[in-house]
C-alpha cells in the first residue's frame, strides 16, 4: 500500500505517520506539508511545499496512492472566518480536486480512503 499524508507535523499527522511507518503493509509514505517532519525512514519521502492552495507543481508526484490521510487543520481560536476557511476548506478542496483528477480509477471505485 502506498500512502499520501498531508500534515505530518501536526498532532494527528504525527500519529498517522508513525503508524504508517510501523505497518508492514505500507510500502511507502509521501508526506506533503509546509515543513519537514525531521524523520528519517526508508519508507518515507517528504515534499516541503509552502503553497498548499496550489499543488500543480507536484502533479507528477501525486498519483499511484492507495490511501490519503489529510491531517491539516487548525483551531478556530483567534482566526477570522476567512483564515479558518482557507485552512479547513480551501486547502482541503485544492488537494481533493487534484487527487481526484490524477487518480480517476480510485475516485470511481472509491478506493482512496480519506481520513482526518
Amino acid at each position: 500500500m502506498n500512502v499520501l499524508l498531508f500534515g505530518a507535523t501536526g498532532m494527528v499527522g504525527q500519529g498517522v505517520l508513525r503508524e504508517c511507518l510501523l505497518d508492514p503493509e505500507v510500502q511507502r509514505v509521501l508526506s506533503v506539508g509546509r515543513s519537514a517532519t525531521g524523520q528519517q525512514h526508508e519508507k518515507l519521502r517528504e515534499i516541503v511545499h509552502p503553497d498548499l492552495l496550489d499543488f500543480s507543481a507536484l502533479e507528477p508526484e501525486l498519483s499511484g496512492f492507495d490511501a490519503c490521510f489529510f491531517c491539516l487543520g487548525v483551531s478556530a481560536v483567534g482566526l477570522t472566518e476567512e483564515q479558518y476557511q482557507r485552512v479547513t476548506y480551501d486547502i482541503t478542496l485544492a488537494a481533493a480536486e487534484i487527487l481526484a483528477r490524477l487518480n480517476p480509477a480510485n475516485r470511481g471505485a472509491r478506493r482512496i480512503q480519506w481520513s482526518c
